[in-house]
């Protein structure tokens, strides 16, 4: 559970995060445009968003299959002993490894949930043996095989406007 303090949005400010959301390559003029602003508003209450941490970054979200990298598998990983120590330095591997593009820990028969993109079978098959399991912190891996990708979004479910 996150301490920090829940940031309060307006209208306004969910109109400009839904549209950045969408795409925050274009200019804020644009932007503004879109959401029936005037763009030094805008632009103003984009700067606070950022500064109060509501937008972590902008990145560019790249397509992983023009990028050959067709294999996505989710590994359930169970550690031998779930100490703060063993989690803190499972999370710091798991920054650490590119291939990992998302990692949470979990309640129930497993600590962590890991979703590991590679570029097939035998490279996922060498994460496995030389990184995931090699590690002396990890006692089994379940893993799920992606066949088919239904949704994947970026986009976060804002409030409604009003």
């Amino acid at each position: 559970m996150s301490t920090r303090e829940k940031i309060s949005l307006d209208a306004g400010d969910v109109r400009i995060l839904r549209e950045l959301q969408r795409d925050a390559s274009r200019p804020v003029a644009e932007i503004a445009k879109a959401v029936n602003m005037s763009q030094t508003p805008c632009w103003r209450r984009i700067k606070r968003l950022k500064e109060t941490g509501v937008i972590k970054a902008t990145v560019a979200i790249l397509d992983r299959e023009a990028l050959g990298l067709d294999f996505v598998s989710y590994a359930f990983v169970k550690l031998a002993m779930p100490s703060r120590e063993n989690m803190e330095t499972f999370d710091r591997m798991m920054r650490a490894w590119p291939e990992v593009v998302f990692c949470e820990r979990v309640t129930g028969a497993v600590d962590y949930m890991i979703k590991v993109v590679v570029e097939d079978m035998r490279a996922y098959d060498e994460f496995l043996r030389f990184r995931l399991l090699d590690s002396e912190l990890v006692t089994d891996v379940q893993s799920r095989i992606v066949v088919a990708t239904t949704k994947d979004s970026t986009e976060l479910p804002l409030p409604n406007e009003g």
